[in-house]
């Protein structure tokens, strides 16, 4: 029988979106959190708790807030080993970096070096979930789930699709995109914490026929997601019109093959038409801000602003490879800056919720992750938010609770990070 764990801090807990209504008011903040199986079974005082369950474990950390573990739902884990590469726009970035890498998993070996080698890093620095794009090698998907099943960490992924504009050894068919994928959700998803998503990469490396193909597998499989790439770019969007001429702009493409819905999660949508915009609100498709991707690699700013009013569904994401940094503080602290920009300030709160219920939201698992209240999965961590003599000498002098968080998400790294716990388990 698994005992019950007391941790105790500053346990915060969302119980309204910041966007929606005041910031400040928008969570709870407590005294101890009760976990048990892996579930989140009470929150209250230290008092209170310990007199419910006077045989529990008990931690505290001081100084630190308990919050929901990060939550990053577009990310490329075959794209950690090429993480910081000089100098390219999109199409060159693939061609030059990404694509040479991606050969290299048709080794399940190597996949399961760089599996480990992710999911260790994004642990680090806070991350319990992911939804990843793997390789179109079906060893890359198999040594991931595998890797992610030992950990017991709620993850989401696919095999990448492509049959065109790529080297021959990622290509694959329309029917082996199809065949291939089927076979995979059948294997791996719903298995423990595992989840499968159809994963055509993006429009100009999928024929139409693979497109197609895709779209009628997510019809076979509607509660399952599917993530692709979307208007990143200004010449990607040039090279779509040129590959799908009778198409009104790129969300028709995918519209038009089946791959538009609910439980579409599009990656980046930075460069969008208004009709782009009510079609992806109007079907409650999820799209995903990934900041230091944008900046990197030059593909533009976000507006999420405008997002979020026009009640998009709109999540926060790493986006490694092309995105620079592993950790979702980082990812919050450009967030803020790109919204500055815009003349947008973003509060702490809003920030947090992005990279945690927020993104859940965007998987549908907001039910279930990506929060801490009672009957969710534990997956927690405990934000140090002294972790450096900067911070530190900055939070000291916080009046409220995100005035004391908001110098960690601009300035904090993996230090930040003194617990991570998945399914209720430390693993730090």
């Amino acid at each position: 029988m698994t005992s019950t764990r007391l941790i105790s801090g500053h346990v915060l807990s969302f119980k309204h979106s910041p966007f929606d209504q005041h910031p400040e008011t928008s969570a709870d903040i407590h005294e101890c959190v009760a976990v048990k199986d892996g579930y989140i079974v009470k929150l209250g005082s230290k008092k209170k708790l310990h007199s419910l369950f006077p045989d529990a474990q008990v931690s505290h950390y001081s100084n630190h807030l308990i919050l929901a573990g990060f939550v990053d739902p577009h990310v490329h884990y075959p794209q950690t080993a090429i993480i910081a590469s000089w100098g390219k726009r999109l199409i060159d970035w693939l061609t030059t970096y990404t694509f040479p890498e991606e050969i290299k998993f048709q080794d399940y070996e190597y996949a399961s070096l760089i599996a480990k080698r992710y999911l260790n890093l994004s642990l680090t620095v806070g991350t319990t979930t992911v939804c990843t794009y793997c390789t179109s090698h079906t060893e890359s998907v198999d040594a991931f789930f595998f890797e992610a099943q030992k950990r017991n960490q709620r993850v989401v992924a696919g095999k990448t699709c492509m049959d065109r504009n790529a080297p021959e050894q990622l290509c694959d068919t329309a029917v082996a995109a199809y065949d291939d994928s089927k076979r995979l959700l059948d294997q791996w998803h719903g298995i423990g914490r595992l989840s499968y998503a159809i994963t055509p990469r993006f429009a100009p490396t999928s024929t139409p026929e693979q497109l197609d193909a895709l779209g009628s597998l997510w019809r076979e499989y509607p509660h399952c997601l599917m993530q692709t790439h979307l208007c990143e770019q200004l010449d990607e969007i040039a090279w779509v019109q040129e590959l799908f001429p009778n198409s009104r702009d790129y969300v028709d493409v995918y519209e038009h093959f089946g791959l538009l819905g609910k439980n579409g999660v599009y990656g980046h949508a930075i460069h969008l038409e208004e009709r782009e915009r009510v079609r992806l609100r109007d079907t409650n498709a999820a799209v995903i801000h990934c900041p230091t991707s944008n900046t990197f690699i030059g593909s533009g700013l976000f507006d999420l602003s405008t997002m979020i009013h026009e009640g998009q569904c709109v999540g926060l994401a790493s986006d490694i490879g092309g995105g620079s940094s592993f950790s979702q503080l980082r990812t919050m602290a450009s967030a803020y800056e790109i919204a500055q920009l815009q003349g947008h300030p973003l509060h702490p709160a809003q920030l947090l919720w992005l990279a945690t219920i927020g993104s859940a939201t965007t998987l549908r698992m907001d039910d279930k992750i990506g929060n801490i209240l009672p009957h969710y999965e534990a997956d927690m961590i405990a934000l140090n938010l002294a972790s450096t003599p900067v911070i530190a000498q900055r939070s000291r002098h916080a009046n409220s609770i995100w005035e004391a968080l908001f110098p960690t998400i601009m300035l904090g790294d993996d230090r930040a990070i003194t617990q991570v716990w998945i399914a209720g388990k430390p693993c730090l």
